[in-house]
């Protein structure tokens, strides 16, 4: 087994408000190893975004806030350094694609601009070796012709195309973790499909380790080795993808399975889990899920289940499973 980069430990984040503290993350625990993509998968509200923006403390201040446990990439708890100190690791060491390229990209500045800040913060290489390690960033992702893509400006190419380019400047200082934030969501299925080759391939020649925070199962199987599965801010099921999909033992990654539509099934109605996530501040006794379980115990609804290893890196949190 190949040395665990990134080691998450009872990490807790809440938002402060005028009405209460939001638990958007509470107590979610899990590790990444080298060269591994492991999934984090669960509804929209989750916690899966906010996740991924704790690992690489770009929380929106004042109101979200890390309020307890560890963030340990290669050996360093992230949450012990200070703001300097995580700037200097942060697209050096860690990086992360955010949902919407359009956003995160900024519309006056070319994209080679834009890939070269980081690479003159981090590698201090001169003017003309900055230039080419751009260069080498976007074909790195397949983007043709590079030389002219880094003179022109973000809204002058495709959805497509500038989600490369966003993955080129993750990628562009080598980090050993990468953070991917439904990074396929606005592409349609064909380059959709490309883009997630384009992951495998870039994983193939750099080894680095990636998280990947989705809410395709699709997605999850073609591009996963192991799965958190999140609700309401817990990680409640974590297991291999082979195995999750085989034998899943939480019922909420049975009822998310199941809304999967099947080509093999003819049915008159798609399935969909009854109710609604809870309130994050308003979070019910028990199991978090106990409202919407069709195979509640009454202990569901009294105490929150422990998490529990049931062998072969599968772990889960629910009381039907001993």
């Amino acid at each position: 087994m190949s040395k665990i980069i990134l080691q998450v430990e009872d990490l807790r984040t809440s938002f402060f408000t005028r009405k209460g503290e939001v638990k958007a993350v509470d107590g979610v625990s899990f590790h990444v190893h080298e060269g591994e993509t492991f999934g984090i998968v669960g509804e929209s509200g989750c916690g899966k975004t906010v996740t991924g923006l704790s690992i690489i403390r770009l929380l929106p201040e004042p109101a979200g806030r890390i309020v307890g446990g560890k963030i340990i990439l290669e050996g360093t708890n992230l949450l012990e350094l200070s703001k300097k100190e995580m700037r200097a690791i942060r697209g050096r060491m860690i990086s992360m694609i955010l949902q919407d390229p359009m956003t995160s990209l900024n519309p006056v500045y070319t994209i080679g601009d834009q890939i070269a800040e980081s690479v003159r913060l981090h590698q201090g290489l001169p003017e003309n070796g900055v230039e080419q390690e751009v260069i080498s960033a976007l074909r790195l992702v397949k983007i043709p012709s590079p030389e002219m893509i880094l003179r022109q400006h973000p809204f002058e190419l495709s959805g497509g195309m500038r989600q490369r380019v966003v993955g080129a400047i993750a990628m562009s200082c080598h980090p050993h973790l990468l953070i991917a934030d439904e990074p396929t969501t606005a592409l349609d299925a064909t380059i959709q499909a490309q883009y997630l080759a384009l992951f495998k391939e870039v994983q193939q020649k750099t080894n680095v380790a990636i998280i990947f925070i989705t809410h395709d199962f699709g997605v999850v199987a073609n591009m996963c080795h192991r799965v958190g599965v999140m609700y309401a801010g817990k990680i409640v099921e974590t297991a291999t993808t082979r195995k999750l999909f085989k034998a899943p033992k939480h019922p909420y990654t049975t009822a998310l399975i199941n809304s999967v539509p099947r080509l093999d099934r003819k049915d008159n109605r798609l399935y969909s889990i009854e109710g609604q996530p809870p309130s994050m501040m308003n979070l019910p006794p028990g199991c978090r899920f106990f409202p919407r379980c069709s195979v509640a115990l009454e202990v569901c609804g009294e105490q929150e289940p422990p998490e529990m290893e049931i062998g072969n890196g599968h772990s889960i949190s629910c009381w039907r499973v001993k």
